[in-house]
């Protein structure tokens, strides 16, 4: 499932071009990372919580970068006037 989660972020993010779309594809791939991690310590019985604390970890990151893209994608909109990936050909003030 995992597998199928993240080759599907991976598709929206190479054909994309709003870079919305792109960065959400990006983000289901992170999750896809994810539930691959829970997933491996379901089936693999360990006793110890130390992948579910990563993952909590995991999460936490990808919320912050998910916030930090987000801006980057603002700011870019306000130079350009368009979220269209083709359209950044210079990220130079």
């Amino acid at each position: 499932m995992a597998g199928i989660l993240f080759s599907i972020g991976l598709g929206g993010a190479l054909t994309r071009k709003n870079a919305i779309i792109v960065l959400l594809a990006i983000e289901i791939m992170f999750n896809a990372g994810i539930l691959n991690l829970i997933a491996f310590w379901h089936y693999r019985h360990f006793t110890s919580l130390t992948a579910q604390m990563f993952a909590i970890f995991a999460i936490s990151i990808a919320a912050a970068e998910s916030a930090i893209g987000l801006a980057l994608v603002i700011a870019i909109y306000r130079h350009y006037r368009s979220v269209d990936v083709d359209e950044m050909k210079s990220l130079k003030g």
